[in-house]
């Protein structure tokens, strides 16, 4: 361990590393730009742009699929050529640039790719810094990514609220705008923030050049295949999940009754239900492993991604019956069936996403940590396409079928992860104490 990363790791704030917190509202902030822009994007497509639904289905799972694709890239530059942090601070920038010409319509697809490349270069390089806080071994990393989840999804409760009250009501232009400024913000905070952050892994080499990239051993190379076994399922999973800003939006802008003491609550606004429901629901998830753990009762990483492929299964289940009412004569059914909905499916994210980002960074081999997380979201992106090719049959099949076909989906998932779960055993077994990057 160099003195510098002891030093940044002796630095603490309410237990934890300072850098932690810098981390944090970088991602938060971020989120912020990425859900707002988001928040707006079928309806851009369907009321502005005037697309059809089926193409904008596409183009939105098609998106919301390559800005998982290219982490995979942006991680692999990262642990050969540029570090983490100077290729967190190109996607920034990136993504910045992307946000602003997102207000200017003849630029709608040259903005897409600037926000997919950015993202790529920033998404896994952020979260791999992270991990590099803790020393190997140190029990609180998993509740660190907790606390960082929390961060990505305060700016995804706050973007659709305020980027999608703008853009619905006073302007699209506007909301995408606020979304570059969110991103700008982000950015100052991280580059103000350097000295609070560990050294990457290019900064550990250049400070040691003695030390050189070694052969994986054969334990190294059975958890990675533990953990291409598990982005399988992954994709599964977001498969069935990836709708709150596809059909689960539609559902909200066409099908619910979204009147509240004699005003219509904005579409956009149903789409921060997740992202609040994230920050209520962590800490009493977390206490509830907790007290599992003093029992020795608590489910392994694979197994908790596997619960939450079950409560993605009954959020849609949940979905049916509304769904049949609104067949039978189209009336707008109530939005507490959409509450119900997001917050079963929010305890399965809170199941599987910080959990899988944890496991990443203690099983991949340092030398290639943020590639395997770029791996882990290179999975996300076939999820996210496949959740758009889904969206295609919300106007082919009836509601109820719809939400039926999503359940089944999620329960695959589910039995598919707890099928695996002997076979993986031994790999996954160093889950609990695999180390970082050498330190």
């Amino acid at each position: 361990m160099t003195e510098a990363n002891q030093s940044v790791r002796d630095d603490l704030l309410w237990g934890h590393p300072k850098g932690l917190y810098i981390l944090f509202f970088t991602e938060m902030w971020e989120r912020f730009s990425y859900y707002g822009m988001r928040a707006l994007l079928i309806y851009y497509m369907t009321k502005h742009l005037l697309f059809t639904q089926e193409m904008s289905s596409q183009i939105y799972g098609l998106y919301t699929g390559l800005v998982y694709f290219t982490p995979f890239f942006g991680g692999l530059i990262a642990d050969r050529y540029l570090g983490q942090r100077k290729t967190v601070i190109l996607g920034g920038v990136l993504m910045a640039v992307g946000h602003f010409l997102m207000a200017l319509e003849a630029m709608f697809f040259p903005a897409l790719i600037f926000l997919i490349c950015g993202n790529g270069a920033f998404k896994p390089n952020i979260s791999t810094q992270v991990g590099y806080l803790y020393a190997p071994g140190d029990s609180r990393r998993d509740r660190a990514f907790s606390i960082f989840y929390v961060g990505i999804n305060l700016g995804a409760f706050l973007s659709p609220l305020v980027c999608g009250t703008l853009g619905e009501l006073y302007g699209w232009h506007y909301g995408f705008s606020l979304a570059g400024v969110g991103m700008v913000v982000g950015l100052v905070i991280y580059l103000t923030g350097q000295r609070y952050l560990a050294s990457d892994y290019l900064m550990l080499k250049k400070a040691m050049p003695e030390k050189e990239n070694l052969p994986l051993t054969r334990d190294e190379r059975s958890r990675i295949w533990a953990l291409v076994v598990l982005c399988l399922f992954n994709i599964i999973f977001w498969s069935a999940y990836e709708q709150q800003g596809n059909t689960l939006a539609l559902w909200a802008d066409e099908d619910t009754n979204r009147r509240f003491l004699g005003w219509e609550i904005p579409a956009s606004w149903f789409q921060s239900l997740n992202p609040m429901l994230i920050i209520i629901l962590t800490p009493l998830v977390t206490t509830f492993w907790s007290w599992q753990a003093k029992r020795n009762r608590e489910p392994s990483s694979a197994a908790k991604m596997g619960f939450g492929c079950i409560f993605l299964c009954i959020s849609y289940l949940i979905m049916v019956l509304p769904a049949k009412d609104y067949a039978v004569d189209g009336t707008p059914v109530s939005m507490w069936w959409l509450v119900a909905n997001s917050l079963f499916l929010t305890i399965g994210e809170l199941y599987l996403s910080p959990v899988g980002l944890s496991l990443v960074t203690k099983l991949a081999p340092g030398q290639m940590v943020s590639m395997i997380m770029g791996v882990w979201f290179l999975s996300s992106f076939f999820g996210n396409y496949l959740a758009g090719f889904l969206g295609t049959f919300w106007e082919k099949m009836s509601r109820d079928s719809f939400f039926i076909m999503l359940a089944v989906i999620a329960l695959i998932a589910g039995l598919g992860i707890f099928t695996a779960l002997k076979p993986l055993k031994q790999a996954l077994s160093y889950d609990r104490e695999r180390t970082d990057p050498p330190a």
